[in-house]
């Protein structure tokens, strides 16, 4: 199956209906497709690939438009495997085909695949034609990895983005304006949580730089394509790169006896009382992937754990991991937990929090073995600290504006 795009300009990638998880780390609810762009003109041009497993069904959708020998260029936005995996098959039958990439993108591809391919290195600026319409590269290093970039179809206003803009869902419609907006957004932002996150300052001045094209389609490699006002989704990158979030707070904890979840709720119970919304995650239950999704938009994050082993429970080890990796901008933390004879839970919470690169920290609580009325309230005024501290940062970040 194939679908056309703009003029001369077709979707020939795959949908994988049954991917539950990305990157080993990341749950795709949702599936995902693999987007792979045909471009027809006086000579044709394969933007990106598909991953491995979906190779036949990817040349089947190609040979529906064109015999596959016909293709001229094959240019990769990005060399990992999900985009490159089908890669090695179809140059068997295209050899002298010029893969078109970066200079990064050429020293990835060719230890991955170990093959004498034709390779054109490109950098930001430089241009192709291939009869009618004009193609411009632009590098777009750790969006997400360094060898990305974009592609530009001068004479269709076409983006094609490989990873940034994408999200991850197994749809039969192809365009954003055809499915559920809830849920396309929903993805757009999981996506950018778990998979761009730590490249923030990266993301604004690039998007910043693309702005100044005129765009009317964005067509990422995962998930739906941008062809209704796509200045929308550029604009929420900007927002997310920047650290802007809601005025509400993102509890996330584990508890070993419920005492570490009693506090939770004492906690949650102050912050509502300074009319500030707040949202629970018992992390032993909870996908740690939708937490750093809402994590995203949220101002305040405050981190739990009982202690085990003067150290943090499992899920919650896990979690600060991944945080210290994703690196989240513009928000307020606070840790907390309860522990029987020996503490060392909220140490360790407190170092991995710092080691995020949050800047703004009050101080946490502890509790030994399980909180009495008096720590209870004490929980509650940390919980309307909080809150406060939050809606401080807040107008701060609107006054930066």
């Amino acid at each position: 199956m194939n679908v056309k795009i703009a003029e001369g300009v077709y979707w020939v990638g795959v949908i994988d209906w049954n991917l539950r998880l990305y990157h080993n780390t990341y749950s795709t609810h949702h599936g995902t497709t693999y987007n792979s762009y045909l471009l027809l003109d006086d000579q044709v041009a394969l933007v990106d690939s598909v991953y491995g497993p979906f190779y036949e069904e990817f040349l089947k959708n190609i040979k529906e438009l064109v015999p596959i020998e016909k293709i001229t260029y094959v240019i990769v936005n990005h060399a990992e495997s999900d985009h490159s995996g089908a890669l090695p098959k179809v140059m068997e039958i295209i050899p002298r085909a010029k893969v078109v990439c970066t200079s990064k993108s050429k020293d990835i591809l060719s230890r991955l695949y170990q093959t004498p391919w034709d390779f054109h290195t490109v950098k930001s600026g430089d241009e192709m034609t291939i009869g009618k319409k004009t193609l411009k590269f632009i590098e777009a290093p750790m969006m997400h990895w360094p060898d990305n970039m974009f592609t530009y179809v001068r004479e269709d206003k076409l983006l094609l983005s490989n990873d940034p803009f994408g999200q991850h869902m197994a749809t039969s419609e192809r365009f954003e304006d055809e499915v559920e907006q809830a849920v396309v957004w929903e993805e757009a932002a999981k996506y950018f949580a778990n998979t761009l996150y730590p490249f923030t300052a990266l993301i604004k001045r690039k998007v910043e730089e693309i702005q100044s094209l005129p765009i009317q389609i964005i067509a990422p490699s995962h998930g739906v394509i941008w062809r209704r006002e796509p200045q929308r989704i550029m604009e929420k990158y900007l927002r997310w790169a920047s650290g802007e979030a809601e005025e509400r707070v993102l509890i996330a904890y584990e508890s070993m006896w419920e005492s570490t979840d009693i506090m939770a709720r004492a906690i949650a119970e102050g912050i509502q009382k300074e009319d500030t919304p707040v949202k629970l995650f018992r992390l032993s239950v909870t996908d740690h992937a939708d937490v750093f999704r809402e994590l995203l938009e949220t101002r305040g994050l405050m981190i739990g754990s009982s202690t085990l082993n003067n150290t943090v429970l499992p899920s919650t080890a896990s979690f600060i991991e991944t945080l210290k990796s994703l690196r989240p901008k513009g928000k307020v933390a606070c840790v907390f937990g309860s522990h029987g004879w020996g503490g060392g839970a909220i140490k360790v919470l407190e170092l991995a929090v710092k080691a995020s690169g949050i800047e703004n920290v009050i101080p946490g609580l502890a509790v030994k073995y399980r909180p009495e009325e008096g720590e209870l309230e004490a929980c509650r005024q940390l919980g309307r600290q909080f809150a406060q501290e939050v809606k401080k940062l807040s107008k701060e970040g609107e006054k930066a504006k």
